[in-house]
């Protein structure tokens, strides 16, 4: 597996030659700095784990501080591991987007934008009771009966209500790399992702 940790920059679109356009995200995917190399024979598995993002060292504990030393860089603030990879890389050096190639495709992995807490119709796309006649002036976007009385005298789990709605981890598989701007670190990936403006994502192949 090979994977960065990137940030949402935002959507766009492209055009093609012959007119088509294609709605697409620019993700910035690093550089990320190798700050561990994992092995068989000393952790067990084949890993490497790799860091995006600067941050103060007043916020960085010491622990942190001798982690990054070893691998010659600044503290950074995400951290993420990569097992298996196919980019063999040593402890300190930069990984850019340079690693995929137009065309590929990739999995992004984000966290959803929290919508707070919504009801049945928003959260499960529930049609309301019904028509308002017979009184029904208040019951358009209710959830309807939840359970049986006598039997089985409770609600069943996973039953779908209202509730908190969205700021959920998401993979969305499958995306398309359109482009690459090597001299910013941009790629173009076709179609949305996860998370709002800014907000970091995982590319992974």
């Amino acid at each position: 597996m090979k994977g960065l940790i990137g940030k949402k920059i935002g959507m766009t679109s492209i055009f093609e030659a012959n007119g088509k356009q294609t709605a697409c995200t620019i993700i910035e995917a690093g550089p990320n700095v190798v700050t561990q190399v994992k092995s068989l024979e000393s952790d067990g598995y084949n890993a490497i784990q790799v860091s995006f993002g600067d941050k103060k060292e007043k916020h960085t504990t010491k622990a942190e501080l001798n982690h990054f030393a070893k691998a010659s860089t600044s503290p950074k603030r995400f951290v993420k591991e990569f097992r298996n990879p196919d980019v063999q890389k040593a402890l300190g050096e930069s990984i850019t987007c340079e690693i995929f190639t137009e065309g590929e495709t990739i999995d992004v992995v984000g966290t959803s934008k929290g919508k707070g807490f919504q009801g049945v119709v928003k959260r499960h796309g529930f049609s309301g009771v019904g028509e308002a006649t017979h009184g029904q002036h208040d019951r358009s976007r209710a959830p309807g009966s939840v359970g049986g009385s006598s039997y089985p005298s409770r609600v069943f789990k996973g039953m779908r209500m209202a509730g908190q709605t969205g700021n959920e981890r998401v993979k969305v598989k499958g995306l398309k790399i359109l482009k690459i701007f090597p001299e910013k670190n941009y790629i173009l990936v076709s179609g949305s992702v996860p998370g709002h403006n800014g907000s970091i994502v995982l590319i992974q192949k």
